[in-house]
């Protein structure tokens, strides 16, 4: 190859953005199972993780929690915990909750419908999950509506086309759907447009209950066989401060019940829901999070089990919460500490509060991706379409967040070392004033040297403009078009498809499962 080719080349990959949105390429398939190499950030020391730790487990002894559950209060109180009736107030003894982080599992497989997707769950492990639960969506081309099931169709075939999103979500809720069925399609659409492990909202017994007969009949699973390991997963949000709601305590017994993977996360903004200092913050959050990962427990020993960190500041000006701040990062650093000092995995976010798909919700994102990558997590939520402060998800932003994941799933990579990659030999056949573009050991490595992006476009200015002077936002608006065009679901067997039909069928004949409040 000449060295006028290697650049002919090398423009035309700057020209498509380097990547292929409709079919990622094979070396893609390095982002599915992502190990972060890199020493997680540190905000506090030792002696300052243990204090917030031991100050939550005075709170849920002395203040305790309001369980709105009767059968989570009972619960709590045969395994020993002080259950005030009237209040509804549940104090738990540090023993128990030693007792429980004893028998909460450190690590674990989330088992996915194709083997080659199933996703470890452990410290230094990263499992990224898209988008989830907006009522809106929002696109360039449409602009801000209700979210439909079409939508959250669309959202599961990116999230599925993607490698580096590893598991599907709850994406967007469906306006369109009423909500005593709507579980039943977006687990439909999870379950035949993708093979990575399916989100199940816990709104109410009978709602999980179908949702994992679907998983079980997709999977081809006994009752047993599905318990034996985690194949689907909820978020569990308190409601702070110090607050289990109904369907949130349900959903901890159901999923904890059925061996499947609660990830357990207060959701506290400083100064709003928790008290205005970090470690405050922080450490009511913790007490959230120990009193869920508790029940968990003591509804079944090793049941898997997440420790979710969501805890951010808000405008003081106006109350509506921030996002991809300083105060956002640090939170999330001193969130992965104290997972750590309990020994289990972390879940953190890619948030911001931008309203648009601009370079407001670049940087914040980039941020927040910061805080919770660097800080070690295992469980990245809202990955990828997260915009409006959770209000909207967007097709354009979704692109612009794998551009960004993919960039950071690149800096895991190891580096190759050896003699050969130090260039000795190169340096001297260049000499002074050369250059390397037509040397053998550029040419033998010049296709897969760099990361090719989805999105940058490295062009110089006038071939830019010549070219349209598309945006970034405006380049993600095709792309994901392209992707969406070109979407294959994975192949499955018609009798399993005709079987999730006919399920679905006779439920909504039933009248479905309202969600319980």
């Amino acid at each position: 190859m000449t060295t006028a080719e290697t650049r002919a080349d090398r423009r035309s990959r700057r020209r498509t953005g380097g990547g292929n949105a409709a079919s990622p390429s094979a070396r893609s398939e390095r982002y599915r199972h992502l190990v972060n190499p890199f020493e997680p950030i540190r905000l506090f020391s030792e002696d300052q993780v243990e204090a917030m730790h031991q100050a939550a487990l005075r709170i849920l002894e002395e203040i305790g929690l309001r369980v709105l559950l009767p059968e989570a209060c009972q619960r709590f109180r045969a395994a020993g915990a002080a259950v005030d009736e009237e209040s509804r107030m549940v104090r738990i003894d540090r023993g128990l909750v030693q007792a429980a982080l004893r028998t909460a599992p450190s690590a674990y497989d989330l088992v996915a419908p194709a083997a080659h997707r199933t996703v470890r769950i452990a410290q230094r492990h990263l499992a990224v999950i898209p988008v989830g639960g907006p009522p809106h969506v929002t696109d360039s081309d449409r602009g801000k509506r209700s979210g439909t099931l079409e939508d959250f169709r669309d959202f599961t075939k990116l999230s599925q086309q993607f490698d580096v999103v590893h598991c599907l979500g709850a994406c967007i809720e469906p306006q369109d759907i009423a909500p005593e069925f709507r579980h039943l399609e977006t687990m439909r659409a999870q379950l035949t447009l993708g093979d990575k492990p399916p989100f199940i909202y816990s709104r109410g017994n009978p709602q999980v209950r179908d949702c994992f007969a679907m998983v079980r009949l997709n999977a081809g699973l006994s009752e047993e066989q599905f318990e034996s390991a985690a194949h689907c997963y909820t978020v569990i949000n308190t409601n702070s401060p110090l607050q289990l709601d109904i369907p949130m305590s349900q959903g901890i017994i159901d999923f904890a019940a059925a061996g499947q993977l609660s990830i357990i996360t207060p959701f506290t903004l400083a100064g709003a829901m928790a008290p205005i200092t970090l470690p405050g913050a922080l450490t009511q959050a913790h007490a959230e999070a120990l009193a869920g990962i508790t029940l968990a427990q003591i509804v079944r020993a090793g049941a898997p089990v997440a420790y979710g960190g969501f805890t951010s500041n808000v405008d003081m000006k106006s109350g509506a919460p921030a996002f991809g701040t300083p105060e956002y990062v640090k939170a999330a650093f001193g969130a992965g500490q104290l997972a750590r000092h309990i020994n289990l995995p972390w879940r953190s976010s890619n948030a911001t509060a931008s309203n648009v798909a601009d370079a407001q919700a670049a940087y914040e994102s980039e941020m927040s991706l910061w805080g919770a990558i660097m800080g070690g997590c295992s469980l990245l939520i809202h990955g990828a379409g997260w915009l409006e402060g959770g209000l909207a998800a967007s097709y354009e932003k979704f692109i612009l967040d794998i551009e960004m994941l993919q960039m950071f799933a690149e800096l895991f990579q190891p580096v190759a070392f050896d003699a050969d990659e130090i260039g000795v030999e190169a340096i001297a056949e260049v000499g002074p004033g050369g250059h390397f573009f037509g040397t053998g050991h550029t040419l033998g490595r010049y296709e897969k040297a760099f990361y090719a992006p989805l999105v940058s476009d490295w062009r110089n200015f006038g071939s830019w403009s010549e070219d349209g002077a598309r945006t970034a936002t405006e380049r993600a608006n095709a792309l994901w078009k392209k992707t969406l065009q070109a979407f294959q679901p994975p192949p499955k067997d018609p009798a399993v498809t005709e079987a999730l039909d006919g399920f679905i069928a006779r439920r909504r004949q039933e009248g479905g499962a309202p969600p319980v409040s």
